[in-house]
Formats: C-alpha cells, sequence, structure tokens
C-alpha cells in the first residue's frame, strides 16, 4: 500500500476546486500526515466499516435532495 494515497488524491481535488487559505501548504500537509493513519486505521477497523455504511443512505439521501432542488 502506497503511504498517504488519500492524501494525494485530496490534495489534488483541493487544487483542482481551486481551495485557498491563510494556513501555509507546508502545515496543512503536516497536519495531514498526522491525522491521515488514525483515520484510515478507523475506517479499517469494524467499528469504522459500520459507521460508514450508517452513513451511506444519508449521503445518497442529501445528493438526492441537492439534485431535486436544482
Amino acid at each position: 500500500m502506497k503511504p498517504f494515497r488519500g492524501l494525494e488524491r485530496y490534495y489534488f481535488m483541493a487544487k483542482k476546486a481551486k481551495i485557498t487559505s491563510r494556513i501555509p501548504e507546508h502545515e496543512i500537509e503536516a497536519l495531514a500526515r498526522c491525522l491521515l493513519p488514525e483515520i484510515l486505521a478507523f475506517y479499517e477497523s469494524e467499528e469504522g466499516k459500520e459507521e460508514f455504511n450508517r452513513w451511506k443512505p444519508e449521503r445518497n439521501q442529501i445528493i438526492c435532495n441537492n439534485t431535486l432542488k436544482q
């Protein structure tokens, strides 16, 4: 597994969306490198998988509602 592959993906998405911040980029990357392993470990655990599966229907409903508003 390539370390921080998720970080690279979201970094690219943020750049593409032109998300800007006054926080220096190296500080954001340092924070992400600290948090990402913990986040990945949670979502790879049984508790994290269950939480994710409970969240997916809520997300789909929000997406559906936003689509209908447009």
